[in-house]
């Protein structure tokens, strides 16, 4: 095989990952990595003359060959999350979700099926999606048992163990950005919802970033319109309650809410994906508080993210039952990542 190719790596991504010193180390070794990897698994680039690798927050992905088959290299900056994924992605076995064909911890890398990066649930009906996104769930929502990959992950409950002590003291911190009450309702969840998942016995591998954009289209599918035709991607796997899953589908696709009365709609599409997926929709209602007011404080941090942060406090806010006042009509947001216009 002749010599790897450089791979541009794409300004989003770079922009991202420039502003700190570890950022700045990976992104300088990035190139080596793409190409160590390629050449190890024989790998050929296939990327149209000028066209730039995908990428998504934490890493990116290159479209290959490995022997005439279409697949796709990932290389992400190793953390927590991109650690765990090849062990969720092993259980899952391509059922609801990409399939692993490789995978190398050194590099956090990950060989994949190729999807088709521009067909996902974004652009979807909203009836198609929230059948789709159901189905997918189904599969995806495994009860754990004895392969060893289950011990890579961790729970939920935990989380919100933590959440109890670091939101309040982030809260305090950060100028107390929003009112008492509404971190008072993302603590209540923590500590009913926490000790509810410690002991309810009924933990599965949940997708945590299961979103609309995260689920794209299998390129030998040929309807497009159920769940067979779709894969997860980008899991940041947790072991938990299933209803954790359903948050980031209500802080995204805002505009699709009509512009009367969007929160009821807000809340009934809580209500549509968690039957669609036969879940709780109280306790699915009650995570989206809390994960959202995690978001809000995170956001609140970083002047930057103006515009995400007004779109948490809406969503936390409405789910939690009182819109706060003074926030923009949710179709006057950006999409999450945007600035306002």
């Amino acid at each position: 095989m002749s010599s790897a190719p450089d791979i541009p790596i794409p300004p989003a991504l770079a922009r991202r990952f420039s502003g700190s010193s570890p950022g700045r180390a990976w992104l300088a070794s990035l190139p080596g990595l793409i190409r160590g990897r390629l050449e190890h698994w024989q790998l050929a680039v296939d990327l149209e003359p000028g066209q730039m690798p995908w990428n998504g927050h934490g890493g990116l992905v290159i479209p290959v060959l490995q022997g005439g088959a279409r697949t796709a290299l990932k290389v992400a900056y190793p953390h927590d999350e991109a650690r765990a994924e090849r062990h969720a992605l092993m259980l899952w076995n391509g059922h609801g979700a990409v399939r692993l064909v490789k995978s190398d911890a050194g590099t956090c890398s990950m060989l994949l099926e190729r999807l088709e990066a521009g067909r996902s649930l974004l652009d979807a009906p909203m009836d198609v999606a929230v059948a789709v996104w159901g189905g997918l769930m189904a599969k995806l929502s495994l009860v754990p048992d004895l392969r060893p990959e289950w011990r890579e992950f961790d729970h939920v409950a935990a989380q919100a163990e933590r959440w109890t002590d670091d939101l309040p003291a982030d809260w305090e911190q950060l100028g107390r950005p929003f009112p008492r009450w509404l971190l008072e309702a993302a603590l209540e969840v923590c500590q009913t919802r926490g000790a509810v998942g410690r002991r309810a016995g009924k933990d599965v591998l949940v997708n945590t970033d299961f979103h609309f954009e995260n689920v794209l289209g299998r390129p030998d599918s040929s309807a497009w319109e159920g769940p067979d035709d779709f894969a997860a991607i980008d899991p940041q796997p947790m072991i938990g309650e299933a209803e954790f899953a359903v948050a980031p589908l209500l802080w995204n696709r805002l505009h699709d809410l009509p512009r009367s009365d969007p929160g009821t709609a807000l809340l009934q599409r809580c209500w549509d994906f968690s039957e669609a997926a036969g879940l709780d929709p109280e306790s699915a209602r009650q995570w989206g508080v809390a994960r959202e007011v995690e978001n809000a404080l995170w956001f609140a941090s970083r002047p930057a993210y103006g515009g995400d942060l007004a779109r948490s406090l809406w969503v936390a806010s409405t789910l939690a039952g009182k819109t706060l006042g003074g926030l923009p009509h949710p179709h006057d947001l950006p999409c999450p990542g945007q600035a306002f216009t």
